[in-house]
C-alpha cells in the first residue's frame, strides 16, 4: 500500500446512533429545536422594544414637531366630509380650507369670549363666597385634634411669601415663559399643518402611496381610509357627546344657581376628550364650586346632576354616536391612558386612546376591508356534538 495513497474510511461502530448523529449537526442547527426558536423570538421581540424605544424617545424630543403633527391629522380626519362634501359642490380646495378653518376659528373664539366674560361677571362673587366658605370651615375645623395652630399658619404664610419672592420662583416663572412661547410656536405650526392637510390631504397620501405594488399598495391604502375613519369618528362622536353633557351639567347647575356654571360646562366639554378620568374630574370641580358657593347640600345635588348625565351618555348615547369605530374593552382604554399620561402628560391621555382605535382598526383591515389579521381572527368553536 502506498505511503500517501487514497485512505479508506474507516468505520467507527457507536452503541448508541443518536450520539453520532448529534456529532454530525452543523452548529446552526441548534436554533431549529423548541429552545433554539424561543431564542429567536426573544430577540426579535428584544429588536422590536427597542425601535420602539428609538421612535419613543425621537417623538418626545420633538414634541414641538410631533404634537402638532398628530393633532392636526386627527383635525384633518374629523373635517375630512365636510371637505369632501364642499369639493363634490365645486368649491375650490383653498377655499373651502379657508372656510373650514374660519369657522373653527370664529367658533373657538366665540367660546372663548363667553368664558372670559362669565368669570369676569361671577369671579368677585365667588371670591367672596369662598371666603365665607373658607372661614366657616376653619372655624368649625378648630375644634379638630389634627387642626393646625394659628402659629403653624403664620408660619406657613410666611413660607409661600418667601417662595414666591425667592429666585427659584423667578426661574420657574421664566420657565412658564418660556413654555408659553412653546406653545405659541406649536399652536401656530398645528394651523399651518392643519391648512394643507385640508387642502392637499388627499394628494399627500398618493404620493406616499408611490412605493407600493399589488396588495401592499391596497393594504396601505386600507389603513389610510381606516385611519382617517377611526379617527374622523373618534372626534367628532366625542365632540357630540361632550356637548351634550355640557349642556345638560350647564342646566343643572342653573338650577342649583352654582357660580361660574358656563366656564364649568366648557370644562366638562374639554374634560369629556378623557375617558372615564376626565368626567370624574370634572364633577369633582363642579361639587368644590357648589360646595364653597352654596354649600355642602347644594354640591350634593350637582353630583347627583354629574352622575345622572354620565349615565345617560354612557348607556344610552356613546353607544349610538361613536358606534363601533371605538369598541375598545375599558380595561384596554384604562391602559392606554395610563401609558399615554406616563409618556405624554394630560395630552398623552387624550391621545392615547384615539391611536389605541387606530391600531385596532389597522389590524380589522389588514388582510382584507372586513378580514383581520391572521392572528387578530376570532376561532371557530367546536361544535358539541348531542
Amino acid at each position: 500500500m502506498p505511503l500517501f495513497g487514497p485512505r479508506e474510511p474507516r468505520i467507527i461502530r457507536l452503541q448508541n446512533p443518536s450520539v453520532a448523529l448529534k456529532a454530525d449537526r452543523a452548529p446552526w442547527s441548534l436554533w431549529a429545536d423548541g429552545f433554539g426558536r424561543l431564542a429567536i423570538r426573544s430577540i426579535q421581540a428584544i429588536v422590536v422594544v427597542a425601535i420602539a424605544a428609538g421612535i419613543i424617545f425621537v417623538i418626545q424630543s420633538l414634541t414641538l414637531v410631533t404634537i402638532p403633527l398628530v393633532l392636526a391629522l386627527i383635525f384633518a380626519s374629523a373635517f375630512a366630509p365636510a371637505m369632501r362634501w364642499m369639493r363634490s359642490r365645486g368649491v375650490p380646495s383653498v377655499l373651502a380650507t379657508l372656510i373650514t378653518l374660519l369657522t373653527t376659528v370664529a367658533l373657538l373664539g366665540g367660546l372663548g369670549w363667553l368664558i372670559v366674560w362669565a368669570v369676569r361677571d361671577q369671579w368677585d362673587e365667588l371670591y367672596a363666597q369662598a371666603q365665607d366658605g373658607f372661614a366657616h370651615f376653619a372655624a368649625w375645623a378648630q375644634d379638630l385634634p389634627f387642626f393646625p395652630t394659628a402659629d403653624q399658619l403664620d408660619d406657613w404664610i410666611d413660607q409661600l411669601t418667601a417662595f414666591f419672592t425667592s429666585a427659584q420662583f423667578g426661574s420657574g416663572a421664566i420657565a412658564g415663559v418660556g413654555a408659553v412661547a412653546s406653545f405659541i410656536t406649536g399652536f401656530v405650526l398645528l394651523v399651518t399643518i392643519l391648512f394643507f392637510f385640508l387642502k392637499d390631504g388627499p394628494q399627500m397620501w398618493e404620493f406616499l402611496l408611490r412605493p407600493f405594488r399589488g396588495e401592499n399598495y391596497a393594504r396601505a391604502r386600507r389603513v389610510g381610509d381606516k385611519t382617517v375613519s377611526v379617527l374622523g369618528s373618534y372626534v367628532r362622536g366625542t365632540a357630540a357627546v361632550a356637548a351634550v353633557d355640557a349642556i345638560g351639567i350647564f342646566i343643572g347647575l342653573l338650577i342649583l344657581q352654582v357660580p361660574l356654571a358656563l366656564p364649568l360646562s366648557v370644562l366638562v366639554f374639554v374634560l369629556a376628550f378623557i375617558p372615564i378620568v376626565g368626567a370624574t374630574v370634572a364633577g369633582i370641580l363642579a361639587a368644590l364650586v357648589a360646595l364653597v358657593a352654596n354649600g355642602w347640600v347644594n354640591a350634593l345635588f350637582v353630583v347627583g346632576v354629574v352622575v345622572l348625565v354620565n349615565q345617560l351618555e354612557g348607556n344610552f348615547l356613546q353607544p349610538v354616536l361613536m358606534g363601533r369605530s371605538m369598541k375598545l374593552h375599558a380595561f384596554v382604554i384604562l391602559v392606554a391612558l395610563t401609558v399615554g399620561a406616563a409618556l405624554g402628560g394630560v395630552l398623552g391621555a387624550i391621545l392615547a386612546v384615539p391611536i389605541t382605535a387606530v391600531a385596532w382598526g389597522v389590524v380589522q383591515v389588514w388582510d382584507g376591508p372586513a378580514l383581520p389579521a391572521r392572528w387578530a381572527r376570532a376561532k371557530r368553536q367546536p361544535e358539541r356534538v348531542g
